[in-house]
């Protein structure tokens, strides 16, 4: 059947064909680390919320070791921390995981990065995965943090940049724009 338009869209389906187990509860009950919430939101170019994004989060362990064969970083593996989820925007563009705040692990040249968590978007009218990286505002380890370093921008640095509730102190705000003037820092991976 031809597309009279001559251009059609991806999804929305992620919902209904991409399963997650666990919604957006990485750390379990045995978890070692300080415990934190991440209360995001994804948004279009103009705002408007993102019903059907579809958030994937990688993160280290408080010990700044990731649960991965090859990680042979000095720390110690957290059997009760997978540090992977992933969970689904609702009908406003919210999403919440339970985690753990990651301990710094170490990138290209040996050196230190400060603690972030990985995340990729999934979207209608995405066909690649969007990457991008949450970091803590206020971490005295941003300074020296090689990968915003290459942010030089300060406005754009702070489209990554995840701010503590003044209500909550274990919850962290976040919000992902896909575009527009205030569209967050993604990565070319």
């Amino acid at each position: 059947m031809p597309i009279e338009s001559g251009w059609a869209t991806v999804g929305p389906f992620f919902h209904s064909v991409l399963p997650w187990k666990g919604g957006g509860e990485m750390a379990k009950p045995g978890t070692r680390g300080e415990r934190i919430q991440i209360f995001g939101r994804v948004l279009d170019a103009e705002g408007k919320p993102i019903n059907d994004a579809l958030i994937e989060l990688w993160q280290a362990n408080a010990a700044g070791k990731y649960d991965h064969p090859e990680d042979d970083q000095p720390g110690e593996r957290d059997p009760s921390f997978q540090g992977f989820g992933r969970v689904a925007a609702d009908a406003e563009g919210y999403f919440r995981v339970d985690t753990i705040r990651p301990g710094r692990v170490r990138g290209l040249g040996n050196t230190m990065q400060a603690p972030h968590i990985e995340i990729s978007i999934f979207a209608r009218g995405v066909l690649k995965r969007l990457v991008t990286r949450l970091y803590f505002d206020g971490d005295a380890a941003n300074d020296t943090d090689p990968v915003l370093g290459l942010i030089e921008d300060s406005k754009r640095r702070r489209t990554i940049m995840a701010a503590r509730d003044p209500t909550e102190p274990s919850r962290w705000l976040l919000t992902i724009h896909l575009g527009g003037p205030n569209e967050t820092v993604f990565f070319d991976v």
